[in-house]
């Protein structure tokens, strides 16, 4: 078995001894590959595709989410595998993992998408090469992926696009400003009139409320969803000064706050035990009409150390990658801001590894999906990385980039010069949260050996 500190998951397990079973690719790929579906042995589902015209290397994909939700979905790694088709289009096979239960675990997504590399090599074989890609949390995911097993060479290198690279610990605190500034101005979540608790549970775990109810209490507040010119004074207002506050995207409000009440919720409730791994103490909010009366008003508390630490050892990076990482990410990203990837380089550097390295950035606008070209071209440099050791730029990557638009027309949108500013510029750090990373290596060690550490599977 390949070692590593899997303490809060317990061994990765064995894999399932049935074979994974054909099935009709998705129609992208019907004539291009045989794709298969299976469950492993932890209960989660999975997809592989191998193109008819194999190149010999594999892309093993981390999902993003999290889903909420105990079961795993098998429908998950089909959707994946049809949105990332583009992977198996150049010559790569594919195979990506829907987790065995929905909700947060970092490390256990990890888990399951190396399992499923194994799974992939017990059927068919070791390929040449073997990359791992993950969009979004999955992003987190597969870097999570290489710090635990890319030092035993399973895997040759690294694609993060669009990754919520900042971690656990720190990379949820704009959702955390978001619920309590929420509250502040829209006193609906919880209303007076019903039970109360503390926010930063995101959601009390009795309640009923849905993302169809969660929406109508946006649209009461702000009328978000409404034409500027049909709201009302009070919800303008309201609107003009939680976004001022918190930075978020007016298109982006409403997914940002489902996740700073539901998957806070499963992170609270579900995965810690009902301990808060959260914190807003010495937090100065700005940039609304009133910041006195918000700071004097808005509710505050302090994290749980030990829930503080197991979220970190679950997700926060070390930065310790020993193979090639080449990352890409839309710089008007509404979801996973752009400045997640000054935390990732920050956390290299702070490892000595940042020569692992390599950053792009688009001019893109979206967070589910970039242009296709774009895929196509960041996979084939890391190949190239992986295959000749030499280390490209950014602005190579940006030059190659065209030949790929001829075949998908999707566009090139690179900007070679970009720098993001740094993680702090756009989220208020928490005392300490200055320094990178989050979690160093040793520190990660020496939590290893605490039992129970981590978020269970």
């Amino acid at each position: 078995m390949i070692a590593g500190s899997l303490s809060a998951i317990g061994p990765v397990q064995a894999a399932s001894e049935q074979p994974p079973a054909p099935i009709s690719c998705p129609v992208n790929l019907a004539e291009k590959a045989t794709c298969y579906t299976g469950q492993d042995a932890d209960g989660a589902f999975y997809a592989i595709a191998v193109p008819k015209r194999w190149n010999g290397s594999l892309v093993v994909h981390a999902h993003g989410g999290p889903d909420l939700g105990e079961a795993s979905d098998p429908e998950r790694s089909l959707g994946d595998l049809e949105r990332w088709s583009v992977m198996v289009d150049q010559g790569y096979a594919w195979a990506g993992s829907s987790y065995r239960r929905g909700g947060y675990g970092t490390r256990m997504a990890a888990a399951d998408t190396e399992n499923v590399r194994r799974l992939f090599v017990d059927e068919f074989g070791r390929p040449g090469r073997t990359f791992v890609h993950g969009q979004s949390w999955g992003g987190n995911v597969a870097a999570k992926t290489v710090e635990v097993y890319g030092k035993h060479g399973s895997y040759d290198g690294a694609l993060l696009t669009n990754g919520v690279l900042g971690g656990g610990s720190r990379g949820y605190d704009y959702r955390v400003d978001l619920r309590v500034v929420y509250q502040y101005y829209c006193q609906n979540l919880p209303r007076p009139s019903e039970p109360q608790y503390p926010l930063w549970q995101g959601l009390r775990p009795t309640s009923t409320l849905t993302t169809t109810g969660l929406r109508a209490r946006l649209q009461e507040c702000t009328g978000f969803a409404s034409a500027p010119q049909d709201r009302t004074s009070v919800q303008q207002r309201n609107l003009d000064d939680i976004l001022a506050v918190t930075r978020i995207p007016e298109r982006t409000l409403e997914s940002h706050l489902r996740f700073a009440v539901f998957t806070f919720r499963d992170i609270v409730h579900n995965r810690l035990g009902d301990r808060n791994p959260f914190s807003n103490e010495g937090v100065l909010y700005s940039g609304s009409h009133d910041d006195k009366a918000l700071n004097e008003g808005v509710a505050r508390f302090s994290a749980d150390p030990t829930a503080r630490r197991d979220l970190s050892y679950d997700s926060d990076l070390t930065g310790r990658v020993p193979i090639p990482v080449l990352t890409l990410h839309a710089i008007d990203d509404p979801t996973a801001f752009v400045e997640h990837e000054a935390a990732y380089r920050a956390s290299l550097e702070g490892a000595h590894r940042d020569k692992n390295l390599v950053q792009t950035f688009t001019t893109e606008h979206e967070h589910s999906e970039l242009s296709d070209a774009e895929y196509a071209n960041s996979i084939a440099a890391l190949a190239a990385w992986a295959r000749t050791g030499k280390r490209p730029t950014a602005r190579s990557v940006a030059s190659s980039c065209a030949s790929y638009d001829h075949t998908y027309g999707t566009g090139c949108f690179y900007d070679a010069d970009f720098r993001p500013l740094p993680y702090a510029s756009r989220v208020q750090p928490r005392p300490a949260g200055l320094s990178w990373p989050a979690m160093t290596a040793q520190q990660e060690k020496r939590w290893s050996r605490i039992d129970g550490v981590g978020i269970a599977p």
